[in-house]
């Protein structure tokens, strides 16, 4: 209740409890209860009244207001309380067809948003490693590779070679071409993976198989007491088995022969990522589309 005046609150005071500002409760007859509610729209000139009482109807309870522009209603039984909306309070004669302002509003935000992401394209980080093994507990990056991306177009990169103490396999030297010359000449592990952290920030990831990248990331970040990454990834490879059909593996490169483009044969960090980011692209532009 509110705006209630002193002479009606004293009589409601008799049989309710007053337990916050006019918000009285109080076990009553139904006698009691109707004559309560006699006196409040007797009493109430210029506030509001809203009575919920027990009563055997099925949820029951039901509803009494007064001066308020909420009103019960009996819907299939049950009794609600139905709040208008504005437009509903505006006399007839001044509703006219079309859309309301705030509708107009959303529809231009929403336009406006949509037409942003198409001219601006996405912003996000490309990622590859090349390690020394497959085992992130074991094995160490000895390379890190990334590909900035800034409204759809290549930005910025990073290459970081890593030098590392344990022997590097012959597979990886055969598969990659880094030698332990090469790594001799590297970055040490710590300000590899700071400089490594320091580039991607917070953007979104993409890389193919990035679940290996980012565990090995993960492995270093713990070793290195450094937090773990909490970026938003986008992994190639379940989005290529979506996306695309009639290949023989999801590999990168298959992949990139798949939507024949045109690379350099190559098993190391940066060059992968650059082809990474055309499959995304050529993945986003094929959509649902199949084969």
């Amino acid at each position: 209740m509110t705006n209630c005046p002193p002479a009606l609150r004293g009589d409601l005071s008799k049989w309710l409890c007053e337990i916050n500002t006019g918000v009285y409760v109080g076990n009553v007859s139904s006698r009691v209860r109707d004559a309560i509610w006699d006196r409040v729209r007797e009493n109430l000139k210029n506030g509001q009244a809203t009575m919920v009482f027990t009563t055997n109807n099925e949820q029951r309870m039901d509803f009494c207001t007064h001066n308020t522009s909420w009103e019960a209603v009996d819907f299939d039984g049950i009794k609600l309380m139905r709040r208008p909306l504005p437009r509903t309070q505006v006399p007839a004669d001044g509703l006219k067809p079309g859309f309301s302002n705030a509708a107009k509003r959303q529809m231009a935000q929403k336009m406006a948003r949509k037409t942003a992401r198409q001219t601006s394209g996405e912003n996000y980080t490309v990622i590859d490693l090349e390690t020394t093994g497959l085992n992130a507990a074991r094995d160490a990056i000895v390379e890190y590779g990334a590909l900035r991306v800034r409204n759809g177009e290549p930005a910025e990169t990073f290459s970081a070679l890593v030098r590392v103490e344990r022997p590097l396999p012959d597979a990886v030297i055969k598969l990659t071409g880094i030698t332990p010359e090469l790594l001799a000449d590297g970055v040490e592990p710590l300000a590899a993976l700071e400089a490594f952290l320091a580039f991607i920030g917070s953007d979104p990831l993409v890389g193919c198989n990035l679940k290996f990248d980012l565990e090995f990331l993960r492995t270093a970040c713990i070793q290195n007491s450094k937090p773990l990454l909490i970026n938003r990834s986008i992994d190639l490879l379940p989005l290529a088995r979506r996306r695309v059909s009639g290949v023989k593996n999801y590999k990168l490169h298959t992949l990139a022969q798949h939507f024949e483009l045109i690379w350099q044969e190559e098993h190391r960090a940066l060059p992968d990522c650059r082809l990474a980011q055309q499959v995304y692209t050529k993945l986003k532009e094929t959509g649902s589309n199949r084969g």
